[in-house]
């Protein structure tokens, strides 16, 4: 399988990613990219700014498309820092949850 890498910063036009509008357009990418059967390595290098409201527009919808294995097996994230890796495991987490039980949904993710 092709593997495409993805510049946040690049997409993004910024290296404040904390728009949802922008984590929209890395979302639509990477899934239209997933789709064509290509993996995903989202780069983040030069991000200096990420709020969690973008990784979950970017990212978190993800679990509403396609499967935990499926995600898993095909996408990477690369240079992300520590706190951002410590966010994107809260987004995850609660995407899982949010997509997986209809019934626990309450609000947004």
């Amino acid at each position: 399988m092709e593997n495409t890498t993805i510049s946040i910063v690049d997409t993004v036009g910024d290296s404040a990613c904390v728009k949802t509008e922008d984590g929209q357009k890395v979302f639509e990418l990477i899934k239209s990219t997933l789709s064509e059967g290509q993996m995903v390595t989202l780069s983040f290098l030069n991000v200096e700014m990420l709020a969690s409201d973008f990784l979950t527009t970017a990212i978190g919808q993800l679990y509403g498309e396609f499967s935990v294995k499926f995600i898993k097996d095909n996408l990477k994230i690369e240079d992300l820092s520590l706190t951002g890796a410590v966010s994107l495991k809260r987004v995850v987490d609660t995407a899982k949850v949010y997509y997986q039980h209809p019934e626990a949904k309450q609000g947004s993710i």
